[in-house]
């Protein structure tokens, strides 16, 4: 089953790395049928800093949670912390697509959000308040 899940896991990298790196919105054009509009999860005056956030946060927590118990674990953190600003940095050479500094502190907090609760878990399971 673990097998499967980091399949999942893998897989879902690769669609984060495309529509990353697609010059123009993908999700906004399934959406809305616009490649310029970009979806927002949550209104907010923060713009898609939220999208950022949360889609990072999730896909650290599932690929960190995977490789736990493996040494591999520090590896994926770092890839993740690393693929959230390359990402992000790519937007400065790709057509319509824009560099925001909101979006890669939120690319970066979701990686480091999400690995801060997997630390406090481990450290819950050890002194066994958990």
């Amino acid at each position: 089953m673990a097998k499967y899940l980091r399949y999942i896991f893998h897989i879902s990298i690769l669609f984060l790395i495309i529509i990353s790196l697609y010059p123009g919105s993908l999700l906004g054009y399934f959406l809305y049928g616009d490649f310029g509009q970009q979806p927002n999860l949550i209104k907010n005056p923060f713009g898609t800093t939220i999208n950022h956030f949360v889609c990072y946060l999730l896909i650290s927590l599932f690929g960190l949670f995977l490789y736990l118990k493996m040494k591999n674990f520090q590896r994926v953190f770092y890839g993740l912390f690393f693929l959230s600003i390359i990402l992000e940095l790519l937007h400065l050479i790709i057509p319509n697509r824009s560099f925001e500094l909101g979006d890669i502190i939120g690319n970066i907090l979701g990686v480091i959000v999400a690995y801060s609760v997997v630390k406090i878990y481990l450290y819950l399971k050890i002194h066994e308040k958990f």
